[in-house]
This record gives structure tokens, sequence and C-alpha cells, in this order.
């Protein structure tokens, strides 16, 4: 992943959630003809958006309050706007947060307007399900996505090394990498970015080992000796050379114009197939995609198609049922469905994805043909995170990875740290 969240941001928001659950969320202004919405992401993703909420205001009537933020700064603001009862209509929710938003009732179930003001149809069912919290729908998905990994083929053919497939191992990385080095392109680009604090590449990994981060019931998945082994392989890569040094890691700050990848550190980064459009806006060379390296020959499973991000609409809101009618037109308006392409996913409805794939650019058609095709790479939706797994990823695992990075911490500290402060993280909960 390359969405990035520093401590003090994530329990600034942290904290006004939770301020919000204990006092029980204030009311929210009086019903009115005009809908809010939140969303985050870079002006592409804007661009789109907007263009759907100005044909809802004209097929509709209802006038659209639109806005958007980088990641870094949506959720603090989205928190604090909870806490104080001036939640929008409807906000983008990340499967990460949706339990503790749900749990709080800062987001409202949805299943009341189904078959009326929301209509699913042939809505797919695992995207569905993964918007439910117990039992009860609080969030519409906008795209089935995958965690991939985005490929510079450019630079691949001018290091002379063969570009990975979906059967490469982490061993073809490493080798990978010393070809990297051997060629010494554009200053000394490396094969790859610092994924050891990557959550998605995290679960990957432990999905293959026949584990994974969270239990159903919101219990760690795996142990030191599996974080001690994770920590380990990334140091060996990046004490080889193959993956960037910690000093130009911590270039990356959040938005996608610092990565690895966009800055030309690195020919490999960790992302989502749903991102492949805005990180080719913001590059020359050609990109492609794959799938994240197996353990083993043979290996599958790690991946799963997860649901890229959610609609869903404010607790508080006075205008529920048109929030509503909003999210049903956003994802099966035809003009609508033009409009979005695969920005934020694969569509969920079948006869949207039929609108749209002749329409599809070069970057839209590698993403949707990616995520159809993962063949053994696929494996089962895992259970939605803890209420806390955003603090675990954002603040714990980033931090402990940086730390081990720059040889503050050693693997073993690490892995102690991380498992310890994990747990705790969960226990209080």
């Amino acid at each position: 992943m390359t969405i990035r969240i520093d401590r003090r941001q994530f329990l600034m928001g942290s904290s006004a959630l939770l301020a919000a659950g204990a006092a029980g969320i204030s009311p929210s202004f009086a019903q009115s003809d005009s809908l809010r919405l939140l969303f985050w992401g870079g002006q592409a993703r804007a661009d789109r958006t907007y263009g759907v909420t100005d044909l809802y205001t004209k097929a509709k009537g209802t006038k659209m309050e639109a806005e958007f933020l980088a990641w870094n700064d949506y959720w603090p603001k989205l928190a604090t706007q909870t806490a104080g009862g001036n939640a929008p209509d409807i906000v983008q929710m990340d499967y990460r947060y949706i339990v503790e938003y749900a749990s709080r009732n800062a987001i409202a179930p949805l299943d009341e307007f189904v078959g009326g003001a929301l209509q699913l149809g042939d809505f797919d069912a695992d995207q569905l399900e993964g918007g439910k919290v117990n039992g009860k729908l609080y969030g519409i998905s906008l795209g089935a996505n995958s965690v991939a990994m985005l490929v510079n083929t450019a630079a691949f053919e001018e290091a002379g090394v063969a570009l990975p497939t979906n059967d490469w191992t982490y061993d073809t990385l490493m080798e990978m990498g010393e070809g990297f080095k051997k060629a010494n392109i554009r200053g000394g680009m490396k094969a790859i970015g610092d994924g050891s604090y990557s959550e998605p590449m995290l679960q990957n990994w432990l999905r293959q080992r026949g584990k994974d981060l969270y239990t159903a019931d919101g219990k760690l998945a795996f142990d030191e000796a599996d974080a001690l082994e994770w920590f380990t392989m990334w140091n060996k890569l990046r004490d080889a050379g193959v993956c960037v040094s910690a000093e130009d890691q911590a270039l990356d700050t959040g938005p996608l114009e610092t990565t690895m990848l966009v800055l030309g550190k690195a020919a490999l980064l960790q992302s989502n197939s749903n991102q492949l459009v805005a990180f080719q806006t913001l590059m020359q060379d050609k990109l492609g995609m794959n799938g994240f390296p197996r353990i083993k020959e043979g290996a599958g499973g790690g991946h799963y198609r997860k649901p890229s991000m959610f609609f869903s609409v404010g607790g508080t809101s006075a205008n529920k049922e048109k929030a509503a009618d909003f999210l049903s037109f956003f994802i099966s308006d035809p003009e609508s469905a033009k409009i979005l392409g695969v920005e934020r996913g694969i569509p969920c409805l079948p006869e949207t994805r039929a609108i749209i794939t002749p329409t599809l650019d070069e970057q839209s058609q590698i993403a949707l043909n990616f995520v159809s095709n993962l063949g053994d790479l696929l494996g089962p939706l895992p259970p939605s995170p803890p209420a806390s797994a955003g603090e675990i990823s954002e603040s714990l695992l980033r931090t402990l990875g940086q730390e081990v990075g720059f040889g503050a911490k050693s693997p073993e500290e690490g892995a102690s740290d991380l498992i310890s402060g994990a747990n705790d993280i969960l226990s209080r909960s």
C-alpha cells in the first residue's frame, strides 16, 4: 500500500471517533434539499466523482456538496465532524474501519432501503457481504480490487531484467534485485520499495502460509516467529540492495507523488489494482501489474477480492433515504459508470461492467483483467478486521518497520514489540 497516516494523525481521528461514541454522537442538522459527500483521493478521483454528482443533480434536482482530502487528512476530519454532530450524509469508508464506525453508530444500516431507494440487482455477493457488520449492510462496495504489484516495465527493459509474472517468488525477487544492481540504471534504481511495514503485503505473505492477520473474533492470527521471519526477510532484501534503503523509503510521506515508484527509486511497488490508473497519470514510463510474490513455487491463496472502498450513510444524517438513492445512482447509472471507469475498482454490478468494458483505456483494462484472472492466487475474503486494526497497521507496524529498517531495533526486537503491542491495542479496543 502507499497510503500512510502517522501516529499523531491516527490518534487524533481515533480519539474523536471514540469521543463521538461515548457521547452518543450529537444530532445532525435538519433535513435539507442538498447532500454532503466526503471522500478521500486525488484530483483524478475527484474529477470523476464530481462528474457523477453533477449528473445526479441534473437528474434528481438534489444539490451535492462534495469535498475530497488526502488519506492522511481524511480520517481525522471525518472523525472530528462525526464527534461534532456535523458528519456528511455520505462518507467514503474503508474495509479496515467499517466495523469501528458501524459499532459506534457513526454510519447507518442500509437494509431498510434495499429494494427501494437502494437498488442492488445482481450485485456481486462477495462484495455485498464485505459491506456487512453483524449481518447488517453498512457499506456499498464501489468496486472490487486486489492487492497488486505495480511494475515499471520501461525500467525492467532498460535494466535487461525479465518482467515478473504471477508465478514469481521472493527468491525471484532477490534475483531481480541483483539484476538491477548490476545494471545500475537511473542513479541506482532498486527492484522494489520497502514492503516490511506494508500491512497488505504482510497479510498476503501470512495467508500463503495458512495464517492471517486476525481471527474472526478479532484476535491476532500470527505469532512472534512469523513476525521475526518477516522482518528478517526484509532485512536481507534491504542489505542486499534489492529494496530501497530506509533513508529513501522515509521520503514516502503518503501522496502517490512521494512513493518510490513515482520518485524513480524502485521499479516495483506494492499497491492495489485500482491505483494503476492514478499512478500512470503521474508517470511517463509504462506501468504493468501482477500479483505479489509467492513464498515458494506453487503457493497461492494470498490474494482476495477486497471491496476497494465503500460509500456509507452518516449515522446522524437527516437525509438517509435520499443518500441511499444517490448510492444507487452512483453504482448503476450508465453514464456514471462511463465516467467512473475502474478508478475505484471493478464495478460490482454485471450490467455496469458490461457498459464500461468497451470504454476502458489500457491501464483500466489491465486492472480489470488482473482482478478477473487471479487464478490460484485467489483465496477467500478474510473476516472484517477488528476496530483497532487501523492503529496496529498505520501506527505500530509502520513505526516498527521503520525502526528495524534504520537499525534502531533488531528483527527480534521488532517481532516481539509487534506482537506485544498489537495484543495491547486489541485488548484496549
